[in-house]
């Protein structure tokens, strides 16, 4: 006969030990606060291109000529007095490479157009600077098409050392030298210009201020990331909610408890841990949890569905006993879940890095609190309520169907 471990005797001392940890957990909130990532601060999300110019514009007319980039064209845009307000479409299956549009482009009156990059360049892949002004002067206006320099997201964020907190990522393939800024907002006056500004200056120390595209700036206010937390936080509640609902459905209200507790418990140790460590909370971490409240809440249905099974045949005396029955015959299916998942986990942790390295850090944690409260929170939590157990009285009144089933229920008080 398969010996059955006690795990009942590890209830209390479990619960003492999550409860302190939980509390470390608070005090660390209070005390270090939230590392909130730029997803949740008021801040600045620029999109550059590093690429050399194609083609440079000047107009010395007096109308005003707006220049615009899309998917099919380039187009001139006339307007002012003492001109007909039209718009010059150059499409680019008409005008394939740089040097046709150039030459196209000197066809207009008044404007200016000089090839100052790769001549047979294909102007499908054509963008300008949405940082500077549409409108072409006697200034120089830029036409940018991606280079065939390989520059790295690493090239990147060392030129932005200087800012604190600042996050890179590359969009796209490499070839396009497309990249995605992020950096926290002070909240001071005209400081998110100053960002902006700041960036666009320390990019063209490092590669040049001709090769650096501004291609979209955005600013996120402090109200909006403030309502990005409140989601988040909602929307953790509306998910253990509906979990809370589905066990209630499928097992019994003190279990579905349990089962809502194990979870609550996880989220709140990988807080706890995330205040102390000042592990940055972004979207990435905020997957994470919600990762592991779908693992803990499978682990923790498992279990309870194997006492639900135990209860309908032990002879067991006592609940704990159906418990440590149901624990033992589990437990070599919960470890190895959880020490296979973390195989993949630790190797996203040890060969990656930025956010995902967060994101599998978190995850390790989380991983191993949902193993340990699956044991002992959700099952110490269900062996307090039903304290009182005593089969053939109480134990039939564990799932709805069986509530019903009144001949049953007779049987055993017989």
């Amino acid at each position: 006969m398969k010996k059955i471990i006690q795990f009942s005797k590890g209830f209390l001392p479990a619960a003492v030990i999550s409860c302190a940890i939980i509390v470390s957990g608070i005090i660390g909130i209070a005390v270090r606060g939230i590392n909130f990532g730029l997803d949740f601060k008021p801040g600045l999300i620029e999109e550059v291109r590093i690429a050399p110019p194609a083609i440079e514009l000047s107009y010395s007319g007096s109308a005003n000529i707006r220049a615009e980039a899309t998917a099919a064209s380039f187009n001139l845009i006339i307007s002012g007095a003492g001109a007909d307000n039209r718009t010059e479409e150059f499409a680019y299956h008409e005008y394939p490479t740089v040097r046709e549009l150039s030459e196209k482009l000197n066809s207009v009156e008044g404007i200016s157009s000089k090839v100052v990059g790769n001549a047979d360049a294909s102007t499908y892949n054509l963008f300008v600077d949405s940082a500077s002004s549409a409108q072409i002067t006697s200034e120089k206006y830029r036409l940018y098409v991606p280079s065939d320099e390989d520059i790295s997201v690493d090239e990147v964020r060392s030129a932005l050392s200087s800012f604190d907190g600042v996050a890179v990522k590359e969009l796209g393939s490499s070839s396009s030298n497309s990249y995605q800024i992020r950096l926290g907002d002070s909240g001071e006056e005209n400081s998110s210009k100053q960002l902006a500004d700041g960036v666009t200056n320390a990019l063209s120390d490092k590669f040049g201020a001709e090769k650096v595209a501004v291609v979209k700036t955005d600013f996120i206010g402090s109200q909006f990331s403030t309502s990005l937390v409140q989601s988040a936080f909602l929307l953790v509640a509306a998910t253990l909610l509906l979990i809370w609902a589905y066990a209630a459905v499928r097992f019994h209200w003190d279990f579905a408890l349990g089962s809502v507790v194990a979870i609550v418990h996880d989220a709140l140790v990988v807080l706890a841990f995330m205040s102390w460590t000042q592990l940055e909370f972004s979207t990435t971490t905020l997957a994470a949890i919600l990762t592991i409240v779908g693992y803990s809440i499978n682990a923790t249905v498992v279990i309870l569905d194997r006492v639900r099974s135990d209860m309908q045949t032990t002879e067991a005396t006592t609940f704990n006993d159906i418990l440590n029955s149901a624990l033992t015959g589990t437990l070599s299916r919960s470890l190895v879940t959880t020490v296979t998942t973390l195989f993949a986990v630790v190797s996203l942790f040890v060969f990656t890095s930025g956010s995902i390295k967060d994101f599998a850090l978190a995850l390790i944690v989380g991983l191993l609190s949902g193993c340990y409260s699956s044991i002992f929170i959700s099952s110490g939590l269900i062996s307090f309520i039903r304290r009182n157990w005593k089969p053939g009285k109480n134990s039939i009144h564990v799932f709805n169907h069986e509530v019903k089933n009144e001949h049953v229920i007779e049987m055993q008080s017989e």
